[in-house]
C-alpha cells in the first residue's frame, strides 16, 4: 500500500474522522474496472473472494457483470468488519484503546524534520493539540488520516465495503465480519512504539508524495494487478516488519483458518477485504493453497 500502508488497514476506524472534498484526486476514466475476483469451492460450498478499495474518490465505477453475478448468487456477506460506518463503535473502541496517562506531546513523538509537516496536519484538522497528546501515538495518527483523505477527495462513503454494506442490508441477508473494530484498533494499540512512530510519520508525507501514491495502488486495484497491488505493499512495508506482520500476515492466517472451516458448511459467501490481503507471497489465497485449497482467478 506503500504511503497509505497503514491508512488502509486501520481504515475502518479512520473513516469516521475521514474529510471529504469535492476535487477527486483520481485522474478520469473511461471504462469501468476490474478489480481481481476469485473462486474457492467444493461439492457444495463456493466461496468468493473480492479484494476491496476502502476509500474511493467520488463516482468511481468499479462494478462489472461477473461482480454482480456472484454477490447476487451469495447467501451472506462477509466483510473485514460487519458494522461498516458505525461511527459510535468505532469512536467507542478509539478512546477505549487510544488514551494514557503521562504521554509526551504529540509534537516530539516525531523527529526535528518532521516537526513542521506535524504542526501544518494539526493546525488543518482542527483537533485540539491537548486531546491530540493525550493519545497513544497510532491512535493521534488515525485521527490525523482525516487531513490526508480531505486531500485526497476520498470517503470511506465511496468505498466498496460501504457499498456492498447498503446494497445487502437492503437485500436483508446477513453481513458476518472477520473482525471487530475494537480487534482492528488493537493490533495497532500492540505496536511498539518505535512502529507507531513510524506510522505517525508516514501519515506526514508531502502531499504531493501521497496522490501520486495513491493514484498508483488505486490504478492497480483498478485493473485487478496482483502484482501491482502487492508492490506497493512491500515498498513501505518492508520498513517495519512488525507492522506488515500485525496487519497483513497474522490476519491471513486467521483469514485463511476461517475460510478452511467455513468450507465444511454448504452454502456461497461472499467475502469482501482489502485488495492487500489478496496479493503477494503472504495472500490470503497463498495461505489456504498451503491447506490444500485452491482459489481460482474469475476476474
Amino acid at each position: 500500500m506503500s504511503r497509505l500502508a497503514g491508512l488502509r488497514a486501520g481504515i475502518t476506524a479512520a473513516f469516521l474522522l475521514a474529510g471529504c472534498a469535492s476535487q477527486s484526486v483520481a485522474e478520469p476514466r473511461t471504462k469501468t474496472d476490474r478489480p481481481a475476483m476469485w473462486r474457492v469451492a467444493d461439492s457444495d460450498t463456493t466461496i468468493y473472494l473480492f479484494g476491496t478499495f476502502h476509500m474511493l474518490p467520488k463516482d468511481h465505477a468499479w462494478r462489472t457483470p461477473a461482480f454482480d453475478k456472484a454477490l447476487a448468487s451469495s447467501n451472506e456477506l462477509v466483510l473485514e468488519i460487519a458494522n461498516v460506518g458505525d461511527q459510535a463503535a468505532a469512536g467507542a473502541a478509539m478512546m477505549k484503546l487510544g488514551i494514557s496517562p503521562g504521554l509526551p506531546p504529540l509534537i516530539e513523538r516525531v523527529p526535528e524534520a518532521k516537526r513542521a509537516a506535524l504542526q501544518a496536519f494539526i493546525d488543518e484538522s482542527g483537533i485540539p493539540v491537548a486531546a491530540l497528546d493525550r493519545l497513544e501515538t497510532w491512535a493521534a495518527a488515525l485521527a490525523l488520516t482525516g487531513v490526508t483523505f480531505k486531500r485526497l477527495g476520498i470517503s470511506g462513503d465511496q468505498g466498496v465495503e460501504s457499498t456492498l454494506s447498503t446494497d445487502v442490508k437492503a437485500s436483508g441477508k446477513p453481513i458476518r465480519g472477520l473482525e471487530t473494530v475494537e480487534q482492528q484498533l488493537g493490533y495497532f494499540d500492540a505496536l511498539s512504539e518505535e512502529s507507531q512512530r513510524l506510522f505517525l510519520e508516514g501519515v506526514l508525507d508531502s502531499p504531493e508524495d501521497v496522490r501520486r501514491e495513491f493514484q498508483k495502488m488505486l490504478d492497480a486495484w483498478s485493473r485487478g494487478d496482483e502484482a501491482g497491488v502487492a508492490a506497493s505493499f512491500d515498498e513501505e512495508a518492508s520498513l517495519s516488519p512488525e507492522l506488515r506482520e500485525a496487519l497483513l500476515g497474522a490476519r491471513n492466517r486467521r483469514w485463511a483458518e476461517w475460510l478452511d472451516a467455513r468450507m465444511d458448511q454448504p452454502g456461497t459467501v461472499f467475502v469482501a477485504v482489502g485488495a492487500g490481503h489478496l496479493a503477494g507471497n503472504d495472500s490470503v489465497q497463498k495461505m489456504l493453497k498451503s491447506r490444500g485449497i485452491k482459489a481460482v482467478r474469475i476476474q
